[in-house]
């Protein structure tokens, strides 16, 4: 039934959403994107996902979401304030409301364009904390946009209970882990690719990888430059 049927992929360009774009291609007979722009520190992350999304020949939409970096101060918006753990526990990259917000407009977006497929590349397993990262969250909010909008959506999650290892693994089954390793930006320093290896991004992803190559591969002895 999906192989019929239209998805729009909430997209940033980094690996986990590069990964379900590819996902979502093999999964659905067309796929949009979808990229928010709300002022986040490096603009190389917009025009990573519209390259992307060019390469891939997949129609792209980026929306406005400024008012959300005027609403939520925080490490991924503000260059003054420093990528640590917060007094509430939770990492100053956290941006409040932000996967809310994304998937209701997402949302809005795939109804006016005849989709009700929604993907979304959140983890539980690697969540850091963000509590809208959760399954529970986002079955919640499936429920509410239905309700809201009268309208049979469904949020695909496919990465919910994977580990950045698995990740790889499922870009490699996708034929496509040399190109997400190399064009997507994950990086809080805005470094494509393998990024700066400093940032919390940096060392989560590298870890993932070197996991799973020495799972695939167990003579690798590591992550090549």
């Amino acid at each position: 039934m999906l192989k019929q049927e239209k998805a729009f992929v909430v997209f940033s360009g980094g690996q986990d959403s590069t990964t379900c774009l590819f996902w979502a291609k093999q999964q659905f007979a067309e796929v949009e994107a979808v990229t928010f722009d709300y002022g986040q520190r490096h603009r190389d992350e917009i025009e990573c996902a519209q390259s992307i999304a060019r390469e891939q020949n997949i129609k792209h939409t980026v929306l406005d979401m400024s008012l959300l970096n005027q609403l939520a101060p925080n490490a991924l918006t503000r260059s003054e304030i420093p990528i640590e753990e917060g007094d509430n526990g939770l990492p100053t990259t956290f941006v409040d409301g932000r996967n809310h917000l994304f998937l209701s407009f997402a949302a809005v977006l795939a109804k006016q364009n005849g989709a009700r497929h929604l993907v979304t590349g959140v983890c539980e397993t690697d969540f850091s904390g963000y509590p809208d990262c959760r399954d529970s969250f986002i079955k919640s909010l499936n429920v509410t946009l239905n309700l809201a909008m009268d309208y049979p959506f469904v949020i695909h999650t496919p990465l919910m209970w994977l580990d950045k290892a698995d990740t790889w693994g499922l870009a490699d089954e996708m034929n496509v882990l040399e190109y997400i390793r190399n064009n997507t930006l994950t990086c809080y320093n805005g470094i494509i690719g393998d990024g700066c290896g400093e940032c919390p991004a940096c060392k989560l992803r590298r870890a993932g990888l070197e996991q799973y190559l020495s799972r695939r591969d167990p003579g690798n002895q590591g992550v090549t430059s």
